[in-house]
């Protein structure tokens, strides 16, 4: 960090800022917290931490996986949820009659003071949204987080070359929970006070975030849990459980599970985290841009992701337009509108906004697989999807850096996306033919498959069909080709040799 920038921070403490998070000694015999022997057991034959209980050096680390971070909550604590420890890890469900709260918002900088006249009621002020972002806010989130958040590379792609630019990738998909959301979580969990901390915060989306949340609220010592419905896949689960975080299973869809969390907030004093377009959020997100500007010299332009949440356009490109105004700033979305808030803080500093289709970003997370051999979600690859999709033809020849925000996908749904992006990529197609009835004719359309050079993936001959000729056959095949170029070549060969060739639709 420059010599500005701790400046800058050392200003920010002086006015009010709250302090580095961390707890003393003396907090270690806070009861809600669990003791060394209470998680970890005794590695001594005998011993014993009450009357009542017993120590054995081989019993398994409590939340249930032996090997993960065990959880840092009292169990005393699951009171507050009307629950026991037994119920919340065998995943039962209880639902209950909830009332939606909103949760506290967090704010970096101080809200307008309000005058209130004598004899007038107060009444509840919801804080302004911030109407601006400020590069001193971003410089004192990178001085607070750096040395809890590794910095990742922004490195110089393989795909320069065949697009005519220098393309330097920003992997933020390299974070521990493979999201570039734990700039702004972990920015958020640092600006809490002490009494905040102590209390525990809660999640309750099944998300990049959500995960942020439950990994670096453990590293920082604060309760966690993390709220889900009984639909929400296993595996993900077991890794928030992972993480350090108590799970707690709770109705049967993401609103149940959501209303209850905010309902536990405020009955018991926990902070209920979501996503949402808060200063402290957007600053720590806004540490991504000045990486970028310090790691490649002489940058022209700047494409960042806005999928879902925006929140990283605006911090990102405030932090690149103070620093180098002349740097040109690209945002692409998938086709919707992004929120009316995240645009008027975003306005200022986008130069163009792009639409991404899907199958664009599809095909570029192919890309990443075959050429950076690293396998990003749908969101992490829009950046690249624009270039891709040549949408950019004035960057040609021009230093461009490409935001990559996440790579959190399903093992199921990846081998979908990388099926459908083949084809799509005209890598693997389906066509039908029909062949004589006669000993050899189906040998000979295999030996021309053979002699071009294309590999076979499935094929169904069909004797028996109502609609065609007596003597003929129906085979479909479908085939994978090593390019476009092979691909065009097998189209025209078949043609010519087969007049009742049909390609199906992609």
């Amino acid at each position: 960090m420059n010599f500005a920038a701790q400046f800058i921070y050392a200003n920010y403490i002086r006015d009010g800022s709250p302090n580095r998070v961390g707890f003393s000694d003396s907090d270690e015999n806070d009861p809600f917290w669990q003791s060394e022997e209470q998680r970890l057991g005794s590695t001594k034959q005998g011993c014993s931490t009450s009357s009542k209980s017993t120590c054995n050096k081989d019993a398994p680390v409590c939340n249930g996986v032996a090997g993960v971070r065990p959880t840092l909550i009292h169990p005393e604590r699951l009171k507050d949820f009307g629950i026991e420890e037994e119920e919340c890890l065998n995943g039962e469900v209880k639902t209950k009659v909830t009332k939606v709260v909103g949760a506290p918002e967090i704010q970096l900088m101080d809200p307008p003071k309000t005058n209130k006249k004598r004899g007038s009621e107060s009444k509840a002020v919801t804080p302004p949204k911030p109407e601006y972002l400020r590069f001193d806010d971003i410089s004192a989130a990178a001085f607070k987080i750096q040395l809890r958040m590794q910095k990742t590379p922004c490195m110089y792609s393989r795909l320069s070359k065949q697009y005519g630019m220098e393309i330097f990738l920003k992997k933020e998909h390299l974070h521990y929970t493979g999201s570039v959301k734990e700039r702004g979580v972990l920015y958020v969990l640092t600006s809490l006070n002490q009494e905040q901390q102590k209390k525990g915060v809660i999640v309750a989306r099944d998300c990049s975030f959500s995960m942020a949340v439950a990994h670096h609220a453990v590293e920082l010592r604060i309760p966690v849990f993390v709220i889900m419905p009984a639909s929400c896949a296993q595996p993900h689960l077991r890794m928030y459980r992972d993480y350090g975080a108590m799970v707690i299973s709770y109705g049967s869809t993401a609103r149940d599970s959501l209303n209850h969390a905010r309902h536990l907030a405020k009955e018991n004093g926990y902070l209920c985290l979501e996503e949402d377009d808060s200063a402290v959020y957007l600053a720590g997100l806004g540490t991504v841009g000045m990486e970028i500007y310090e790691q490649v010299p002489k940058l022209d332009a700047v494409i960042v992701p806005a999928g879902g949440q925006c929140s990283l356009l605006v911090g990102t490109a405030a932090a690149i337009k103070h620093l180098n105004s002349r740097i040109t700033v690209i945002v692409n979305l998938f086709e919707h509108s992004m929120g009316t808030h995240t645009f008027h803080l975003a306005k200022t500093f986008v130069d163009k906004v792009i639409s991404v289709r899907e199958e664009d970003s599809l095909v570029a997370m192919l890309r990443f697989q075959e050429f950076e051999h690293s396998m990003v979600d749908t969101e992490g690859a829009m950046g690249l999807a624009a270039i891709l999709a040549g949408q950019l033809p004035e960057l040609k020849g021009k230093r461009v850096a490409v935001v990559v925000s996440s790579a959190n996908m399903e093992l199921d749904l990846i081998r979908q996306c990388v099926d459908r992006a083949l084809v799509l990529d005209d890598r693997v197609n389906k066509f039908t033919v029909q062949l004589g009835d006669l000993p050899g004719d189906m040998a000979k359309l295999l030996d021309i498959l053979a002699r071009e050079d294309i590999k076979l993936l499935d094929v169904c001959h069909r004797r028996h069909n109502d609609r065609g000729d007596l003597f003929k056959a129906l085979v479909e095949c479908v085939v994978e080709t090593r390019d476009k170029t092979q691909s065009t070549q097998l189209r025209r060969t078949l043609s010519e040799r087969y007049p009742t060739l049909r390609w199906l639709d992609r």
